[in-house]
């Protein structure tokens, strides 16, 4: 319903073979390039913002180009991107076009390692010159360096004085550039090493630089550079001698996978994107561990290496909510049960009268949660008919049976998601209504008066759609009661691991939680957390509490639902409104590998995290309170 700008993409791709032999098992040497694009594509749901590729070249000659670039803005970058790549190859013979060894010395783009970014901005900020992979420049083709990465790190300001202490200048203060320079600094020594190696072994020339680019260790790399990043990341790189690798966070917060046969190596933020490309088996991919780097070397050896001690693994639940492609088997799986977990709580809201409920969704995330809901009554039903038969007390005649058995439960597609309104007009009350109409509606699709309607969301976190758009839109059919049902728990806190809310005004669930102390007479629930949180601000984010936990406390769930109604139900609305949330544990049981529910729970796996929300609620307290 509310579209979240959130974590990004990243595809990485590594020929095992030259390119003729592409040429000849699959018709073309570009195998690798539109694998590539597909595997992209098939991620565009994680950036819509934002495109990037790099490739590398294994086998150019000195004074010829080997790393390879291509960004573009927008939705459609993608596209862009791959245009712009084989606008390079439209002069060309088709003899030409079939010849491997002449793409492989001539072309551009033509290599066999490449790497692929989808982009959607956490911090809010935009241009070329912030789109990934990031490109760091040197002589010496071991010292090349492209990067790209899902991620978002917490502590920036504590890295930044740490490196520029050590002498380094970054060229911006963002978290790109100085995992950039941190990578490449240590990149360099490593290579500067070697060299001091290699001379000492009396090699000159280019046997220096073939030595070098053979010993290299990215371990070595990774483990000197990664130490200090708080938060969730997978971060893929390429160099310029033919290295690939990918480390992800000790946390597991961030996803990867990995899939690699005889002829190629491919890793992506997504499993079910490997299969579709590649058509293979999902038990066929790995899942790439917690703290744990994959390295591709120049002549093709595939390692594993622990980077950084694995920590207790809070691999983040909204990528199973909300954020990955529904199509990867155990998220089908996870979503349903979701939906499923709820027809208790939503019974309670109809009471018991499914006979006069119509089930519904907020398209488009929500409909495999919406498909476990509708199982979970099916079989509801089906309990309740069973002890209807088998009270009767005697042989059911065929008119009874068929009274039991017709009753169904009922689902109608009531919410359309409309065309992108475009809102060109500013004025408030004009604009407000444009932006109620994003949501059409099926007229007759419920008794009015009658029927209750139970509409199912995957999250609710501003509830800013509700309140424009939503209520009063569903309110036009005349239900007796609206049943508003999330597949997650209240969203009550920033997220700073990747997803794009990061203050306290955003949450819906917060304003119920302050208007609450607020209208009890509880301010000092408010003052006392904004003391303690304060007080903290000197001492190591290592020994920090989320005292903003202390907003919530006093407070069921029921109760901080019951006033979001109140907040976000519009003026003038007839039927009766109530919120259905779904509870942590009913998270975790749909989703028990996926741990990671900061920002249901405030349990921040990481001190960053601590850091940065202690400080959002320290200045949304000054901002709206002490300013009075």
């Amino acid at each position: 319903m509310e579209q979240l700008k959130h974590e990004c993409g990243v595809a990485m791709i590594r020929l095992m073979k030259p390119l003729k032999h592409y040429q000849q098992k699959y018709g073309t040497w570009m195998y690798g390039l539109n694998k590539l694009y597909l595997l992209m594509e098939k991620q565009h749901n994680r950036g819509q913002e934002a495109a990037g590729l790099a490739c590398v070249k294994l086998q150019a000659a000195p004074g010829e180009e080997y790393m390879f670039r291509e960004r573009g803005l927008g939705a459609g970058a993608i596209t862009e991107i791959f245009g712009t790549v084989h606008s390079y190859f439209k002069d060309l013979t088709p003899e030409q076009m079939r010849d491997a060894e002449y793409a492989e010395k001539c072309l551009p783009f033509a290599g066999e390692l490449y790497m692929g970014h989808l982009r959607y901005s956490t911090t809010g900020k935009s241009g070329i010159s912030y789109v990934h992979p990031f490109l760091r420049r040197n002589n010496w083709r071991a010292k090349n360096l492209a990067l790209c990465g899902n991620f978002n790190l917490t502590n920036v300001d504590e890295i930044f004085a740490s490196i520029t202490a050590g002498g380094q200048h970054p060229r911006k203060y963002a978290d790109t550039y100085i995992m950039l320079e941190q990578v490449g600094h240590r990149l360099d020594r490593e290579v500067e090493r070697l060299y001091t190696e290699c001379k000492g072994e009396g090699l000159e020339g280019m046997d220096i630089t073939h030595a070098i680019e053979d010993r290299i260790d990215l371990t070595n790399v990774l483990k000197t550079s990664s130490p200090t990043w708080d938060g969730g990341y997978v971060i893929c790189g390429l160099t310029g001698s033919g290295e690939s690798f990918a480390v992800r966070d000790p946390w597991g917060i961030r996803p990867a996978f990995w899939y690699m046969d005889d002829d190629i190596f491919v890793l992506t933020s997504e499993r079910p994107v490997i299969q579709t490309a590649l058509n293979i088996p999902a038990d066929s991919i790995n899942e790439l561990q917690p703290g744990q780097a994959i390295m591709i070397s120049k002549s093709g050896k595939m390692r594993l290496a622990q980077i950084n001690e694995p920590k207790v693994k809070k691999a983040c639940s909204f990528e199973r909510i909300y954020f990955s492609r529904g199509s990867d088997v155990d998220i089908y799986r996870e979503r349903k049960k979701l939906g499923e977990n709820l027809v208790g709580p939503i019974l309670k809201a109809i009471d018991n009268d499914v006979i006069h409920t119509v089930f519904s969704f907020i398209p488009n995330t929500a409909e495999v949660a919406f498909y476990g809901m509708l199982e979970g009554f099916d079989n509801y039903l089906n309990q309740l008919k069973v002890k209807r038969i088998e009270a009767l007390g005697h042989k059911p005649s065929h008119a009874e049976l068929e009274e039991i058995l017709s009753q169904r439960i009922r689902s109608e597609k009531v919410a359309i998601k409309d065309i992108k309104l475009r809102t060109f007009i500013a004025e408030g009350n004009t604009r407000n209504d444009l932006a109620a109409h994003v949501y059409d509606i099926t007229y007759g699709s419920l008794v009015p008066y009658a029927d209750n309607l139970v509409i199912i969301d995957d999250s609710i976190v501003r509830g800013t759609t509700l309140k424009q758009s939503i209520i009063s839109i569903l309110d036009r059919l005349h239900p007796k009661k609206i049943v508003i049902v999330s597949s997650s728990p209240q969203v009550r806190y920033p997220d700073y691991y990747g997803i794009d809310m990061a203050s306290m005004e955003q949450f819906i669930a917060f304003k119920a939680a302050i208007a609450l102390l607020e209208e009890r007479g509880m301010q000092e629930v408010i003052i006392n957390a904004y003391s303690k949180s304060k007080a903290q601000l000197g001492l190591p984010k290592e020994e920090m509490v989320n005292y903003v936990k202390e907003i919530y406390a006093p407070f069921t769930d029921e109760e901080i639902s019951a006033k979001m109604v109140e907040l976000l139900t519009p003026a003038g609305t007839q039927a009766k409104v109530e919120i259905v949330y779904q509870t942590l544990e009913g998270l975790h049981e749909a989703c028990p590998d996926h741990t990671g529910d900061w920002y249901f729970s405030g349990d921040y796996p990481t001190p960053g995290g601590v850091k940065l929300v202690n400080q959002a609620f320290i200045n949304y307290i000054e901002e709206n309170f002490l300013n009075e």
